[in-house]
């Protein structure tokens, strides 16, 4: 379905009015009515996409980001489709568990910072890709390690349930560079094995890990990002697969975004001002997300 195509699937639901919008939903959005609530999963500590920043007055995380905030656009044109209002409950997922959760119907949304590739989209769909990233490696400044080259009897730590794992021993094995590849359950956590010197180096996506630096005022400043890019990384929000009324929707909601220029905004939002805590990534657009953008309608003027 083209992306044309499926705005006039949205408008066609909400102009039956709410009673006949419910008759005709399917799969995500039949479900979510029936339940009265739609479930997103989100990140702890993928920094500036999905994280959480204190607390809410009831006690619970207050998750915040890029992914979330487009997550909530989604959230908001699924209510219209549906014809009511929705409670809306944050479930959290790991690299390891989110595909899962996403599978088997634990959450209706991903919205991370998750790759868009082929063998996921065997398990699940994708929005429209909303980041594009790279593999790179982070070291503490002043390490031998200035490429990934100089691996070789080092340790390598990557969060367990990330491409960037799969990535980094297929280049190590490739290149025969006998690198020692470990694993952890979070970001928070790999970074940590780094400060603790049980890592040399940490493998993830450039953008989390510019994240990672940047909210950690205390340590951050210490560690720098290498330039080598080892991989391609499209992003995009996750969803249950062969759902072709949400992929509409979905589709629909990001052309909205990219048309109104809302799309652009929320990306300089998270990426170029400052984060809660007051720090900045200083991440411009990159020329390849510019053009994906352009084709959802975003101005090419802009």
């Amino acid at each position: 379905m083209s992306l044309r195509v499926a705005p006039l699937v949205v408008l066609a639901l909400c102009a039956a009015g709410p009673a006949r919008a419910v008759e005709v939903l399917t799969g995500t959005l039949k479900s979510a009515a029936g339940r009265g609530e739609i479930v997103i999963g989100y990140r702890e500590s993928s920094i500036p996409f999905s994280f959480v920043e204190g607390k809410r007055a009831d006690g619970t995380p207050r998750v915040v980001g890029y992914a979330i905030d487009l997550c909530g656009e989604v959230v908001e044109d699924v209510q219209k489709a549906i014809g009511r209002p929705l409670k809306v409950r944050y479930e959290p997922v790991t690299p390891d568990t989110r595909i899962a959760a996403v599978a088997g119907g634990k959450v209706d949304l991903e919205c991370g910072s998750t790759t868009a590739n082929a063998a996921r989209r065997r398990q699940v769909a994708f929005s429209p890709v909303d980041f594009i990233s790279a593999t790179k490696l982070l070291v503490r400044k002043g390490s031998p390690v200035a490429s990934y080259r100089d691996l070789a009897g080092r340790t390598v730590v990557v969060t367990s349930g990330t491409t960037n794992e799969g990535i980094l021993r297929d280049l190590l094995a490739r290149l025969k560079i006998a690198a020692q590849v470990v694993t952890a359950p979070d970001h928070a956590a790999s970074f940590a094995m780094v400060k603790e010197g049980k890592a040399d180096a940490f493998a993830l996506d450039d953008i989390l890990l510019y994240g990672l630096i940047a909210t950690d005022p205390a340590d951050g400043p210490s560690y720098t990002v290498l330039p080598d890019k080892l991989s391609y990384e499209p992003y995009g929000i996750m969803f249950r697969k062969d759902d072709p009324e949400m992929a509409a929707l979905v589709a629909a909601t990001f052309t909205r975004l990219a048309e109104s220029r809302e799309l652009r905004w929320t990306y300089e939002r998270w990426f170029l001002r400052r984060l809660p805590n007051g720090e900045r990534l200083d991440v411009p657009m990159s020329d390849d997300l510019r053009v994906s953008f352009q084709l959802m309608g975003l101005d090419a003027g802009e």
